[in-house]
């Protein structure tokens, strides 16, 4: 899949998402013009949803990781303490049989001299304090770790509550969507089946940076049938490249030019026919709208139409020519007349 090259707002809110699923204006797809622009506010609806949710999925998964890795060190300092503790019987069972048990009379008789005596307690008290101090500060340290754990497991399950209402959030959006897609759909259907156009949907395009002389079609795709390839639903052999989108994504002009024609109807379905100025011509085929008028001038990226499934088509895509004159029959292969031009598929 190719990935757009145009932002998709990631810093949309998830409170705007929500306002504008429960917005009235889409409560349901509607009927005319209005489904084409309803069709592209959903697409960048769905978009920034999905980056919100992708972002929120990613932070839980580093999240879950931080918590095991505490749940590690919490276990190893938990058996520092054990180990301590084992050490510090040990030593006291170790002490008792050397005499650590008896009265200080005792000590005092039984000792080959005082100082030898002093020396003893000395040291025994210092190893006594030493297992102390390493028992405290394992301590300290596994209770910090377990106040750590306890902090990242609830960071971790608000992570989780979050994403899981993003991803409600997204798949509302994405059925919203897909309803709106086949409105707008029907609607093209319809004109195609009458033969006469609706005229063109003027969508709010959004400002593009790119001074790029050429570029590709549509911004997210896969390829699929490409030019000259053999197959039972065309005549003779495939006169173009096709590229799987969803119905309603905007189809742009890979290059300046000027609208040659917009039609209806036959096997093309929804087509518009853009002239460049190097005497070549690209058609836009299949579409579920067209967004420009005959004869208007065209810039590289601008909108020219919304993909769809119209005519001699078996699912959404758009099926791009570049021809040497506006008519069938004078295709020439569009990923190398692209890639000459400086533009990879």
């Amino acid at each position: 899949m190719r990935l757009s090259h145009r932002g998709t707002h990631p810093l949309v809110a998830v409170t705007a998402l929500l306002c504008a699923l429960l917005s009235p204006t889409h409560a349901g797809a509607s009927e005319g013009p209005d489904a084409s622009g309803e069709v592209v506010r959903l697409y960048e609806e769905a978009s920034a949803a999905t980056v919100r949710y992708e972002a929120g999925r990613r932070a839980a998964k580093a999240q879950r990781a931080k918590v095991r890795k505490l749940d590690r060190l919490l276990t190893k300092q938990r058996h520092v303490v054990d180990v301590l503790h084992d050490d510090l019987g040990r030593m006291a069972r170790a002490q008792y049989r050397t005499g650590g048990g008896l009265p200080q009379t005792a000590q005092l008789l039984l000792a080959d001299s005082p100082e030898e005596l002093m020396r003893g307690q000395r040291l025994m008290g210092q190893a006594d304090l030493a297992v102390t101090n390493a028992v405290d500060k394992s301590q300290r340290a596994a209770a910090r770790l377990s106040t750590a754990k306890r902090t990242a497991d609830r960071a971790k399950r608000t992570l989780d509550r979050r994403s899981a209402r993003l991803a409600k959030l997204k798949r509302g959006i994405e059925s919203k969507l897909a309803s709106a897609q086949w409105t707008l759909q029907s609607e093209a259907d319809r004109s195609v089946a009458a033969g006469r156009c609706r005229g063109a949907v003027r969508l709010d395009q959004p400002e593009t940076a790119s001074t790029r002389a050429w570029t590709t079609p549509v911004e997210t795709y896969e390829l699929s049938a490409g030019f000259d390839s053999a197959g039972a639903r065309w005549t003779h052999r495939h006169t173009g490249q096709d590229f799987a989108v969803g119905i309603g994504a905007p189809v742009r002009a890979v290059g300046d030019g000027r609208v040659e024609s917009v039609s209806c109807g036959g096997g093309f379905g929804i087509e518009v026919v853009v002239a460049h100025k190097n005497g070549y011509y690209t058609q836009y085929a299949h579409l579920a709208a067209a967004a420009v008028d005959q004869g208007e001038r065209v810039r590289a990226g601008q909108w020219v139409g919304q993909a769809g499934t119209t005519g001699n088509s078996t699912g959404p895509h758009l099926h791009l020519e570049v021809r040497l004159t506006p008519y069938l029959g004078s295709a020439v292969d569009p990923e190398k007349w692209l890639a000459e031009r400086g533009v990879g598929l």
